[in-house]
């Protein structure tokens, strides 16, 4: 990477006003601190140094950068980008690992902060995994610190205390972390803390669905936290559960996540909205034979 060289037209820090409409407009606060680290350096500063400064990851850094260039603040070559990460794992032989722990100061303070999390030192193979989250996926030192400390509490809360999670399972939400690009402390931190509302919230569907107090397993979990993002309360989901055993006999899932599908389509998320949405209507007599037209609402619930 070459450095940056940013030159204003007076020594003090000015940031024109066109230039901060850009900013404001596209509403990204890591290209906006980006931007005025760069204007208060007022000279060339090689990305390492800037990283340092910021405290910021690689990815990071590549991230705010793209947004100064598309807004026009920033002029840099696309070939200096680093390269998309790759789509499978990649794997890390001994020797880039070693290279790793020896020449990465953030890589090596994590893995003796996650050995002691874990209870366990870590094996080549672990040493991958833990490479791949830290180098492919771009995920920070302290933002993987989180992820594994959110894997150690998960796995306590399903299976009880002192059950460690694996790499593996580590990995497998470290991608899903990736995914809803928590490359941020910040936006990690917000991230748990609305799991943790939603957690919150589970043993009250965990009820209605005549589970009892334990703690719902992965599968559950995914059906359960896509009803609370839907909006769905725990008495909608107790109706669709009541629909669902007097068709099925028993708690089928998918058939109950069916129920709540259509309601979703129809936009209704609460006790109220799905009684108004299920309620008789009222019909012109003269429109239908004699005697049906009372009955008539039943039909689509028996041929469910």
């Amino acid at each position: 990477m070459s450095g940056y060289i940013l030159h204003e037209e007076k020594d003090d820090l000015v940031l024109p006003a066109e230039k901060a409409d850009r900013l404001l407009n596209r509403g990204d606060g890591d290209a906006a601190l980006l931007y005025l680290c760069l204007l208060r350096l007022n000279g060339g500063i090689a990305p390492q140094e800037l990283m340092k400064r910021l405290g910021w990851s690689e990815l990071r850094l590549a991230n705010g950068e793209r947004t100064l260039q598309e807004i026009g603040l920033l002029q840099r070559r696309a070939e200096s980008l680093p390269p998309e990460r790759a789509e499978e794992r990649p794997e890390y032989s001994r020797t880039e690992l070693a290279d790793m722990l020896e020449g990465d100061a953030g890589f090596r303070m994590l893995v003796p902060q996650v050995e002691q999390k874990l209870g366990k030192e870590m094996k080549t193979a672990d040493l991958q995994i833990l490479a791949g989250l830290y180098d492919n996926l771009g995920l920070p030192a302290d933002v993987i610190f989180l992820l594994v400390n959110h894997c150690l509490e998960r796995s306590e809360n399903r299976y009880g205390p002192g059950r460690r999670p694996t790499l593996r399972q580590i990995e497998k939400e470290g991608y899903y972390w990736a995914r809803l690009e928590l490359f941020t402390q910040e936006a990690a931190s917000a991230y748990l803390k609305q799991y943790h509302v939603k957690q919150s919230r589970f043993a009250q569907y965990m009820q209605v669905l005549q589970l009892g107090s334990r703690p719902p397993v992965e599968s559950e979990e995914k059906y359960i936290s896509d009803w609370i993002d839907k909006g769905f309360t725990s008495e909608a989901v107790a109706m669709a559960y009541d629909k669902t055993v007097f068709y099925k006999k028993e708690l089928n899932w998918r058939y109950l996540n069916g129920i709540l599908r259509r309601w979703d389509e129809s936009g209704c998320h609460t006790a109220e909205e799905i009684a108004r949405l299920d309620a008789p209507r009222t019909r012109n007599p003269a429109a239908s034979p004699a005697g049906q037209g009372k009955n008539e609402w039943m039909k689509k619930y028996i041929k469910r």
